[in-house]
Order: structure tokens, then C-alpha cells, then sequence
């Protein structure tokens, strides 16, 4: 028996799946894809690499990957979580080769270390690497934080690992085009606007346990529950600030720099005037 298979989440994904089911192809592990309606080839490339696929309406990513995860009868003991616009690198394929259930009894989770790419530039600096996305889980065991609007991350109780030499590539080709990355970015700073208010009146928690000093995702659950608690309108410059100069985005050139603006200073903005619109306008 395989000791892994891989779920993977579609929507008109021609452009990057091709590339991601060949860097895997060879580990010769079962496939399945939860697409929410592509209208392109990406199901027909789905089929030619023998993935098992199901559809379901998209709400969110956590919510998607919540009926993903309860759709499929997994028959491995892990499960390998991944995005379409994401690729396995030759370090991490190798690591996923030689892996074997029984040297990891103790262990319910495995970190994977990302690199993100902007419009061709890696995203080197600007707190941006390395990344350790909790991406490998016990099958049942493993499951999506649904406190969570838009950003996905997947939860196990116990034990986890961090790969550090265990890359994943991931970059989304249609951002290179500024109205898409700006579009996507739009519809995002609504669903985080809501859930920011939504924290404000106390209806959404945090699952996971704030920790700066434990693994990484309880110190971003501790870095988020600080974030919360900045003003408003003055917390992106802070960020902004922070990314470029005390965690070094500047030598990420002029496209980097484009990025953090784009993505650590004027997405954030946006939140936050959607925040306060939204608190503006309850009587």
C-alpha cells in the first residue's frame, strides 16, 4: 500500500496543474482533486493523470478543503495537501520517496518549506522564507481550521516535523498580470474584512493555541492575535515598514518591492477601509 496520496484543489487550472501533477506523477501515489466548476481543460487534464475528482461550489479555501478532505475514501495513512499553482521540488519528490510510515510513528504532521514566486522573481526576503506550510497529515487525523475566512491551514493534534530542505514551489502565472492579482486580492479583503469583524464582536475564535516560541503555525496564530489589536489604518504602514527594512524586503529588487507593497501594504489597506466601513454602517 501507497503511503500517501495527495488532494488537490481546482478552478480553471490549465495554466499550473499540468506542471504540478508531473512533479509528482512519478511517486506513482494516488490522486484526487476537488475542482469547484472549471469551465477549462483542467478536468481532462485531471482524467489524463488518472486523478479521482469531484466537484463541489466554492465558499471559501478553508470550507473547500474541509468537504475535501471528508470526500474522498483515502486508503493511505497521510495525506499530502497542495494548491494547483504549487510544484514538488527534486529535494522534497526525494524526501517523499524514500518516506515510510513506520520511521515516523510519533508524528502527526510534517511541514513543508515554501518558496513564493512573483511574476518570475523569488520572494527571497520580507519575512517571505523561509515558510513552513503544515502540508503532510495522518489520514483522519489532520483536518482545516474552519476559524479561518480565507487563509487555509490544516490542524493535527500531537507531534509535527519540519522539512527544511523539503521545498514547494508555488506561483500563480496569472498573477503576472496586475487586474488579476488585484481582482483576487479585492474579493480577499472582503472575506478577511468579515471575519475581522466577526473577531470583533466575538463570534470567531483562533483553533489553534497562540505561541510565538512553538511550531510555526502557533507563532502566526500568535503574530495574527497581535495584528488585531494594531489601530486600524495605521497597521499596514507598520507592516509594510517591517517587511521592507527589519526583515530585508528591499533586496528583493524592484519587482520584490512590488510585491510587499502590493501585497503587505496595499491589501491591507484595503481591509482595513473595508473594516470600518462595515462598522460605519451598523446603526
Amino acid at each position: 500500500m501507497k503511503n500517501f496520496s495527495f488532494i488537490i484543489l481546482t478552478f480553471n487550472e490549465e495554466q499550473h496543474l499540468p506542471r504540478l501533477l508531473k512533479s509528482i506523477s512519478d511517486l506513482n501515489a494516488p490522486i484526487y482533486i476537488l475542482d469547484s466548476g472549471s469551465t477549462d481543460e483542467t478536468l481532462k487534464i485531471a482524467e489524463e493523470f488518472k486523478a479521482v475528482v469531484k466537484i463541489n461550489p466554492f465558499e471559501n479555501h478553508p470550507k473547500q478543503w474541509d468537504v475535501a478532505l471528508k470526500s474522498f475514501n483515502i486508503q493511505t495513512p497521510w495525506i499530502i495537501g497542495l494548491d494547483a499553482d504549487q510544484i514538488v521540488t527534486p529535494e522534497l519528490f526525494l524526501l517523499l520517496q524514500n518516506f515510510k510510515d513506520e520511521d515516523y510513528k510519533n508524528t502527526n504532521g510534517i511541514y513543508f518549506n515554501r518558496k513564493n514566486y512573483f511574476k518570475g522573481k523569488w520572494i527571497k526576503y520580507g519575512g517571505f522564507y523561509p515558510k513552513y506550510l503544515l502540508k503532510m497529515f495522518r489520514t483522519n487525523i489532520g483536518y482545516s481550521d474552519l476559524n479561518e475566512n480565507m487563509d487555509h491551514r490544516f490542524i493535527v493534534p500531537g507531534q509535527t516535523q519540519i522539512w527544511k530542505n523539503g521545498h514547494i514551489l508555488e506561483e500563480n502565472l496569472k498573477e503576472n498580470e496586475i487586474s488579476f492579482w488585484i481582482a483576487k486580492h479585492n474579493r480577499y479583503s472582503d472575506l478577511i474584512a468579515e471575519e475581522e469583524i466577526e473577531r470583533l464582536n466575538k463570534l470567531r475564535g483562533q483553533t489553534i493555541k497562540p505561541n510565538f516560541w512553538g511550531s510555526p503555525d502557533e507563532r502566526n496564530a500568535w503574530l495574527k492575535r497581535l495584528w488585531w489589536k494594531l489601530p486600524l489604518g495605521l497597521r499596514p504602514f507598520l507592516y509594510f515598514s517591517y517587511r521592507l527594512l527589519f526583515k530585508l524586503g528591499i533586496l528583493d529588487g524592484s519587482t520584490g518591492i512590488l510585491f510587499h507593497f502590493l501585497q503587505g501594504f496595499w491589501f491591507r489597506l484595503i481591509v482595513d477601509v473595508k473594516i470600518k466601513e462595515m462598522i460605519k454602517s451598523k446603526p
